[in-house]
């Protein structure tokens, strides 16, 4: 299963967006403390952006990175986006094998701590980009990882075609 965890956000419409995006991959969401904002799952800012998706999503918090960890088994696969990061995320293994696929993304401002870098250097990643831009928006990064979890594992799970109002009336 595919898990997204946000360590220190500070934006609203960044969480909701990325609210709106684990709704859509099917993803687990997990909030690490502190927030730069006050996380109301019913605050105009978060509605807004997490459109009328956030009564589908599942969100865990947490107190500290510490608190986090310990859901974390021996048998699951962590990955740290960051401009820091030694490989490409078409390189890492996202296969869905039972066990749980976290990827963990670092508040908008100074990303993951470089304490918690430090101690798992291989397995930190890095969207390529060009040498004019320092980082991505973190909730565009989110999209760009899920998506590539989904390629990896053949899309299951996900719908192919529109579920919702069928082009012309029917489905193609």
């Amino acid at each position: 299963m595919l898990n997204i965890v946000l360590y220190c956000p500070e934006i609203p419409q960044n969480t909701g967006n990325i609210i709106r995006t684990c709704v859509g991959f099917n993803a687990h969401l997990h909030l690490i403390r502190p927030y730069g904002f006050i996380f109301d799952i019913n605050s105009s800012d978060l509605k807004r952006s997490g459109v009328n998706y956030l009564d589908k999503s599942h969100i865990t918090e947490y107190d500290s990175w510490d608190d986090f960890k310990k859901i974390v088994t021996n048998k699951d696969k962590i990955y740290f986006l960051t401009r820091y990061g030694i490989n490409k995320p078409n390189s890492s293994n996202m296969k869905d094998d039972g066990n749980n696929i976290y990827i963990v993304f670092g508040k908008e401002s100074t990303g993951i701590d470089k304490n918690i870098l430090k101690d798992n250097v291989e397995n930190t990643l890095r969207i390529p980009t060009s040498k004019d831009v320092r980082s991505l928006n973190v909730a565009n990064c989110v999209s760009i990882l899920a998506y590539e979890f989904a390629k990896q594992n053949d899309f299951k799970g996900l719908e192919a075609s529109e579920p919702h109002k069928p082009l012309f009336g029917t489905k193609i």
